[in-house]
């Protein structure tokens, strides 16, 4: 449990009234930059934090008991379906969403949570719960791909090599692209070696390749990833914004003018080609994990992942569970 000021605390709390909502067990959860974040005082969160997860579907509505005793990963915004920003843009710009332990409403690090049977998508028996827990920022990082024409050979560079910039970089190369990773620490440079990637330091980078790439990702969590990307993309190049933080950036706007800039924010994305890349192999997490925790030892999971890999948190033992609904 998060309190208003950044406290964490284990607590025994009732189980969710679901409300016509399907009721599901967690079998893992995954801590990322965000929920870190969140203790910092983004979004001015208190509750039950945690939205990237793996779970069970175990109570459901007449009509949805179809999902009842599959394994799910789930959409995290829930939106009222008849608003404007429903209407213009999708549930995820709602004007009174609630997202799962980010907005209004309890997330993952527990043992139960719900959510609406729209806003589920069946796991395949090849995507392990570790894999699955890594299906809402896949989701998150193939967002890229939708707004920004991506071609074979088109030049990017990911600034952060963190869960969610190891990820974006993995989707960019899968849709052709030429990745730099760059990153500001040894440890953040042998991750991306691992995975394959070219990489860049944080402050050379800037001075050795300017103004050469024609997409820029800041997946930093960091106000000066802003500067470092712009500083990569070339005139009339895209820089792409997947960075939140608590916190402000500061930034000269007449240079983005002067140079013809697109600047994209982006946030969540596609479940279904996520689940897809990961159940193929195309996206390699197993390198990003630092280790699983039961709920009970939260306090070493978030210290731990701090250090930039991803941790998991095990709010409860795997039930038991059939294959996927249609």
């Amino acid at each position: 449990m998060l309190d208003s000021d950044g406290t964490l605390s284990l607590r025994d709390l009732p189980r969710p009234t679901t409300g016509g909502e399907c009721l599901i067990r967690v079998v893992a959860a995954g801590i990322c930059g965000t929920d870190l974040e969140l203790l910092r005082g983004y979004a001015g969160f208190s509750g039950v934090p945690g939205h990237e997860f793996v779970g069970v579907v175990e109570e459901a509505a007449e009509e949805d008991a179809h999902w009842i005793g599959c394994r799910v990963a789930g959409e995290i915004t829930v939106g009222c379906g008849t608003c404007a920003g429903c209407r213009g843009a999708g549930r995820g710009h709602c004007d009174v969403r609630t997202v799962v332990g980010i907005r209004g409403r309890d997330g993952a690090f527990a043992e139960y949570l719900s959510l609406p049977s729209t806003n589920l998508h069946a796991l395949p028996a090849s995507v392990d719960d570790e894999t699955a827990v890594f299906v809402e920022p896949v989701a998150a990082a193939c967002r890229v791909v939708e707004q920004v024409r991506i071609d074979a050979g088109v030049r990017a560079a990911v600034v952060g090599a963190g869960r969610l910039g190891l990820l974006v970089a993995q989707v960019l190369r899968e849709q052709g692209a030429d990745v730099m990773v760059v990153v500001r620490s040894e440890a953040s440079r042998s991750n991306a070696v691992t995975l394959g990637f070219e990489t860049g330091d944080v402050d050379g980078a800037p001075r050795s390749h300017a103004r050469t790439f024609d997409v820029t990702v800041d997946a930093t969590g960091d106000p000066r990833g802003f500067a470092v990307a712009h500083a990569l993309v070339r005139p009339r190049g895209t820089l792409v914004v997947k960075s939140t933080f608590h916190g402000e950036t500061r930034l000269a706007l007449s240079p983005l003018v002067v140079d013809e800039i697109t600047v994209i924010g982006s946030r969540c994305g596609p479940f279904d080609r996520a689940i897809d890349l990961l159940g193929r192999g195309r996206i390699d997490v197993k390198p990003l994990i630092a280790g699983a925790y039961p709920l009970e030892e939260f306090a070493e999971a978030f210290e731990r992942a701090t250090a930039g890999r991803k941790v998991i948190l095990r709010p409860s033992a795997a039930p038991q569970s059939r294959g996927a609904a249609t």
